[in-house]
Order: structure tokens, then sequence, then C-alpha cells
């Protein structure tokens, strides 16, 4: 199937809405921060053991009225056993906080058994949170750096601008509703700068290419061009992903949703940016043919008159 859809045609449109979603975001992460998890802010983790099989949100709910707020109640292993996870809770020694725990949800059913309790200390989460961000810049710096070898600086930009756009935009979303943030989800986040990265490199390989080949048109003509002749596999590699990151979201349980969301929300703004915002770049940087031409001595008197 061949597509001729003027992309290129909405990038001002694309690019207002860009740069909303991303103020916005930042708003909100400057006023609201992120719902941090377990992982970052220290708290308890206990595992509890039921002689029949238990619902999960019964659990959640009661600990919620026993004044245990934000924590995470999951399966592990089997129905009958649950893994709880509460961040700190004020007025109550943290470092005892699993047994306190354990000692409300033994007065709520009877046959709850624990089986392990452990602590995870705020100096730890906040190690975590560190390195954390120390390793999604040195993704970004590694990409650019990358691509600046692999292409040219408008493309590296132009990369490194979508990248950056793709984990703004994860993130905001996260704070503006409130989704907990934790491991997992930071994880996804380095998933999506290189699913992003994948889908620019394929239609930055094709811009190459025509730029090469087309002798006529545009900077504008050309973009369009590959966008449309990579567009095919963009829809079907972004469509399959997601319905795998879809089963998980529904049905993969407590313990991976997080990851699952922010993976999905991931796929579809980095096809987004893979068409518009990495492609708005090489634009207002004016990219044009002779910047991508390897003139050698065999090619010279072919380019030498070119427009």
């Amino acid at each position: 199937m061949k597509f001729q859809i003027d992309f290129m045609g909405k990038r001002v449109q694309a690019l207002i809405l860009s740069g909303l979603l991303v103020l916005l975001s930042i708003f909100s992460l400057a006023f609201n921060g992120l719902n941090q998890g377990l992982d970052f802010t220290g708290g308890a983790m206990i595992e509890i053991g039921f002689g029949e099989e238990i619902d999960p949100e019964l659990v959640r709910e009661r600990l919620e009225v026993g004044g245990f707020e934000n924590g995470t109640v999951q399966y592990f292993g089997s129905n009958t056993d649950l893994l709880i996870r509460v961040p700190p809770v004020d007025g109550v020694n943290q470092s005892q906080l699993g047994d306190e725990i354990f000692s409300f949800i033994s007065g709520q059913f009877a046959d709850s058994k624990l089986r392990q309790s452990s602590y995870v200390g705020p100096a730890v989460g906040d190690e975590l949170a560190e390195d954390g961000g120390l390793a999604l810049l040195s993704a970004l710096v590694v990409v650019m750096l990358y691509i600046l070898f692999r292409f040219t600086k408008q493309f590296s930009f132009g990369a490194v601008s979508a990248l950056v756009h793709d984990v703004v935009i994860v993130l905001g979303l996260f704070s503006i509703f409130g989704w907990t943030f934790d491991l997992t989800v930071l994880a996804a986040l380095l998933a999506v700068i290189g699913y992003s990265l994948n889908d620019t490199i394929v239609v930055s390989d094709r811009i190459r290419e025509n730029f090469r080949s087309i002798r006529k048109g545009t900077s504008i003509d050309v973009i369009n061009e590959s966008i449309n002749q990579t567009l095919g596999r963009t829809l079907v590699t972004s469509m399959t992903t997601l319905f795998v990151l879809l089963s998980l979201l529904l049905a993969g349980g407590e313990a991976i949703r997080g990851f699952a969301l922010a993976l999905s929300v991931g796929v579809l703004v980095g096809t987004y940016s893979s068409i518009y915002v990495s492609s708005n770049v090489l634009i207002l940087m004016n990219i044009s043919r002779e910047d991508l031409i390897v003139v050698n001595e065999e090619n010279l008197d072919q380019y030498k008159d070119a427009p």
C-alpha cells in the first residue's frame, strides 16, 4: 500500500501540540511531582498467606481504612498469598511498619500468616532515583553521539529532541493522573527510548537515501515522501507492540501494570514523534541535499552544478 499523506503540511500544528503537551507535563512535574512508589520512597514489603482465596482489592480497602494508604496489594505465587507494599506512614516507627501492617491484617482476617517482612529505607530509595535519572541521561547522550556519527548533526538533534519529547510527556501523564512511578516504570522509560530511537532511525535512514537519490523537490517534499514510504512498517510495528502491551495491561496483574501502561503510552507518543518531532527539527535546522551528499572524485562532476 502506497501512502500519499501530507504530514509536513501539518507540521506547524504538530509543533504547537507538542509544545503544549511538553509545557503541561513540565508544569505538572514542577508543581505536582510524581507519585513515587515504594522503590523510591522506602517503606514496608510483607508477604502474607491466607487459608483460602483472598481478594486483593478487599485487602487494599481494609488497609486504607486502617490508615495504610497508597499501598499496593497483589497476588504472590497463588491466590492465597498476597504481597503488600506500603510507603512510610506518619506516626509509625518505620522499621516496625511491617509488623504494624500484619497486626492490623491479622485482626481483619483470622486465618492470615506472616511469610516474610522487610523494610526499604529512604536512603536506598534516593539512591535508586539518582541512578535511574543518570541512566536516562546517559541513554540520551549516547543516542546523540551515535546519531551524530551515523548521520549528521541535524539528525542527531532531531532524534534526541524526539526522545526527550517522549520521556517528558510520559512522565507528565504519570504526574497529571497520579499513577504510581516505580522501578518498572523507569525500565519502561528506557524501553521507550529504545523503541522510539529504532523508529526514528528507520525514518531518518530513508530521508537520507531520498535526499541523495531524488534530484528534484524541496526538503519538505523529500521528508514527506520518506515518511510515507516507511509509514506501513511504522504502523505494523506499533500495532503489534500495542496488542502485546494491552494484553499485559489488562491481564498481567498489578506487578507489571505500571510498566505496560508507561510503554503503551510511550509507543503511541514515540510513533508520533518519529513522524513529526524529529522531522520538524530537520526542517527547522534547514537540512538540505548538500548536507547529505558524499562528494568524491567519481561524482564531483555530477554534483558540482547541482541546484
